[in-house]
């Protein structure tokens, strides 16, 4: 019979979470018109590129339960800043970047081009005041530092108790504050609003996708993961664990799905059920992929390209803003004409080789090639940057 210890890394947790990261990368980075399967959902539903993110914040319930495990789930002084520590340097590399992104488009913008060098350098920093507060990494933060303190401050049986309320609350907030109208009377705009301002909020769409309200069960959805992390290394036993994975997957999936019929799917507003639905999905996956990887062993050249990207998982993602500089803002002069290295990769190569999102999928696939390479040789020299 084959077993693991239950203090072993599973593999597969790497590698989905490269997974998972390699998808997000290639989500936000389209050559033009995004290819469709690579798009989210507007509103109600659920598509592929809607799973990347949940699946990713459902590792990191995972990894934190392995990660505190190591220390006994102790609280004291050095564990709560170690915690507050990171949680607030994600959120700070999240803000870092929105700034970065405002300083390029106020110094590009037509409107200062005719400024001397200092002023229109003053202008483009003064973007504090429409800066966005909330995103993706600050998410990760949020979630991140909240589920770690209770993790270490609440007994452990408590905590599914506690993913209840938050779900069951969140939907009452939903059902009662108008919460599935896509328009401004929504309570979740209007709370955004009314406690960051209407400056510092997501400016194309409806509503910020990361706001204050949906981080309710965007927590609830890391502390699943965290209890799947405890099931699952409670056993010694590959096969246990694979099971318990499955039965957990199975669950959640049908649990999200059959209640859909009254609290739709929707990442948008991160319905309760869109949280069960992902999070029984990624219990599911990453059961298939223990038993791959872990228990049959087939790994070889598709998982180390995923593992390279599972072991800098945070690095990459920013990594990969931080190319939109030099590949998709900063423009330079070609024939007399201003363009760019996105512009005329996706002009010249893609869009004429494979059309219009043929070629979006194309330039998308070659940009998290391009992150891969730098990770791989991070990966290949055993560096490690965590945030």
């Amino acid at each position: 019979m084959e077993t693991t210890s239950s203090k072993k890394r599973l593999l597969a947790l790497d590698v989905m979470r490269g997974i998972t990261i390699a998808g997000m990368i290639l989500v936000n980075n389209p050559g033009a018109e995004p290819y469709t399967p690579l798009e989210h959902a507007k509103w109600i539903g659920l598509t592929p590129t809607d799973l990347v993110f949940p699946f990713f914040m459902f590792i990191m319930g995972i990894t934190t339960y392995l990660s505190l495990s190591k220390s006994n789930f102790k609280f004291n002084r050095k564990t709560g800043f170690k915690i507050l520590k990171r949680a607030a340097l994600i959120w700070i590399v999240g803000l870092a970047l929105a700034w970065m992104f405002m300083f390029a488009d106020a110094w590009l913008s037509p409107d200062n081009a005719n400024l001397p060098f200092l002023q229109k350098f003053c202008v483009s920093c003064n973007t504090l005041d429409h800066i966005r507060i909330l995103g993706v990494l600050p998410r990760l933060g949020i979630c991140y530092g909240l589920s770690a303190l209770i993790a270490v401050t609440m007994k452990h049986k408590y905590i599914p108790w506690l993913i209840a309320v938050l779900f069951i609350g969140y939907f009452i907030i939903l059902i009662t504050g108008n919460g599935y109208a896509y328009d401004h009377t929504n309570i979740l705009y209007k709370f955004d609003v009314a406690v960051m301002g209407e400056n510092h909020i997501y400016k194309w769409d409806i509503l910020d996708p990361e706001g204050m309200l949906s981080t309710i069960p965007a927590l609830g959805h890391v502390l699943i993961g965290f209890c799947v992390g405890k099931l699952l290394m409670e056993v010694k036993d590959l096969n246990d664990k694979i099971e318990r994975l499955f039965i957990i997957g199975v669950l959640l999936t049908f649990s999200g799905l059959l209640l859909s019929y009254g609290c739709p799917l929707s990442k948008k507003i991160w319905t309760p059920t869109f949280s069960l639905t992902t999070c029984g999905l990624a219990s599911s996956t990453l059961a298939i992929l223990v038993w791959c990887i872990d228990k049959k062993k087939y790994v070889g050249k598709i998982t180390r390209f995923f593992e390279s990207f599972g072991v800098n998982p945070l690095f990459l993602y920013v990594l990969a803003d931080l190319l939109a500089f030099p590949i998709g803002i900063i423009p330079f002069t070609i024939g007399g004409q201003q363009t760019t290295l996105h512009a005329l990769s996706y002009g010249s190569l893609w869009q004429p080789l494979f059309g219009d999102k043929g070629g979006a999928l194309a330039y998308a696939l070659v940009y998290v090639l391009i992150c891969w390479c730098i990770g791989y040789i991070l990966y290949k020299k055993k560096i490690y940057i965590k945030l």
